[in-house]
């Protein structure tokens, strides 16, 4: 069982979540406003995407990025900053003929999802470590091995830890390649990504088995979608892991109640701590994860 652990706040994501939930935030302001509340409310990481303002759509926009950072950093609270470096995997094929992209395609090099990292230097960006069927439909995921080594080495040369999002058990042996390659700093760092369609299932036994082939020195977090988020807090803390919640995998607090992004952190932290674990604070944090204060 984990007796110090992170928690993580997805703060908005990049999935179609905005209609459904007024609690969503869309504007660098709301985004920025959102991250600062749950990081009073105890989250020790903040885990950033960007949406268009005027459609709510992902983007990767940098100057959006910058406004959600600046702010973040020029508030009154400290938070362990880590920005997405996913957007740019999406290919959305004609199912009638493949070759054919469609609207929706957003596809680019591993580097060229980086600018916002390179320009802002978070604490932590994340590596997403394979390709995969996402949902319902013609949409690939693409991470190729090729992408993920040239984008590992760019997040390494900046200096930033790097998160490895793991989607199914062939990233994480993808993820432990990175490793042994070199090609990702020490404390090497692991978010299992359970409940996406078509990954790695909300299963606890599935969780068990992703954990059990993780290095001894490994950092790592799970998370789930939808109603198994609390849950998941509880089996990772367990298992001897770290957590995320968010309005990225959940907008609910309970049956029909929609959550913010706080809420969601207080909930959490609860969690935690009636099972006997404190919630680590931003320098604790930097501490598991050897980072320097930005």
């Amino acid at each position: 069982m984990n007796r110090n652990v992170m928690i993580t706040c997805a703060l908005t994501g990049a999935g179609d979540t905005v209609g459904r939930s007024e609690h969503v935030p869309v504007t660098p302001e709301q985004i920025a406003e959102s991250g600062i509340a749950a990081a009073r409310a105890g989250a020790t990481i903040i885990h950033i995407h960007v949406r268009d303002p005027e459609t709510g759509k992902g983007s990767r926009d940098v100057a959006l990025y910058r406004e959600v950072v600046e702010r973040v950093r020029a508030s009154d609270v400290d938070v362990i900053i880590n920005t997405t470096a996913g957007m740019g995997g999406d290919l959305m094929l004609d199912p009638h003929d493949p070759t054919t992209f469609v609207e929706g395609t957003d596809l680019v090099r591993g580097v060229d999802r980086l600018p916002h990292v390179e320009e802002l230097l978070p604490d932590i960006c994340t590596l997403d470590c394979g390709s995969l069927n996402f949902g319902e439909g013609s949409l690939v995921y693409v991470s190729t091995p090729d992408m993920l080594r040239e984008g590992a080495k760019k997040i390494q040369e900046l200096g930033v830890r790097c998160e490895m999002e793991i989607f199914d058990t062939g990233h994480l042996w993808f993820a432990k390649t990175l490793v042994e390659e070199g090609l990702i700093d020490a404390p090497a760092m692991y978010q299992l990504c359970m409940g996406i369609p078509y990954g790695a299932p909300a299963d606890p036994m599935t969780l068990m088995a992703m954990v059990q082939q993780l290095p001894e020195d490994a950092v790592w977090a799970s998370f789930a979608l939808g109603p198994m988020q609390m849950p998941w807090v509880a089996q990772s803390v367990l298992l001897g892991g770290h957590v995320r919640v968010g309005l990225e995998d959940n907008l609910y607090l309970s049956k029909g109640v929609k959550a913010t992004n706080a809420q969601l952190v207080e909930r959490a932290r609860t969690i935690i701590e009636s099972m006997g674990a404190k919630v680590a604070t931003p320098d604790e944090g930097r501490e598991i994860l050897a980072l320097r204060r930005r």
